[in-house]
């Protein structure tokens, strides 16, 4: 397995945590639904230091390799200022009451409020 996490620093950016959210909504996070290989991804943000993320989980450092239907880069306008690959060391998952991991976060509604993504 491995483990990739890429950071923007948005200062230079004309786009927003709140812009990037809706691409994540509109375009992203369905696309990345169907990359083949992709275990989980998990978009980040702090608005205290204006950076925006994500830690995507592979299952093999092949499939990590693979090109993604990202447009971030082109719409924050320049690639990540951080880009590291790990490979994984271990696993697990704790004890939750929520089943489903997918389409959660703030770009989303509450799961009681929402529909589940066809």
């Amino acid at each position: 397995m491995r483990t990739v996490i890429v950071w923007w620093d948005l200062s230079g950016s004309a786009q927003t945590i709140e812009s990037l959210r809706t691409y994540l909504v509109d375009e992203s996070v369905a696309a990345f639904a169907e990359v083949p290989g992709l275990r989980l991804k998990t978009w980040i943000a702090d608005p205290e230091t204006n950076r925006w993320g994500a830690i995507l989980l592979w299952e093999s450092a092949e499939a990590a390799a693979q090109p993604l239907p990202s447009r971030a880069a082109e719409l924050i306008g320049y690639p990540p200022a951080q880009s590291h690959a790990f490979d994984v060391e271990a696993t697990v998952e704790g004890v939750y009451e929520e089943a489903q991991l997918a389409w959660r976060g703030l770009a989303f509604p509450p799961a009681a409020d929402r529909a589940s993504p066809s």
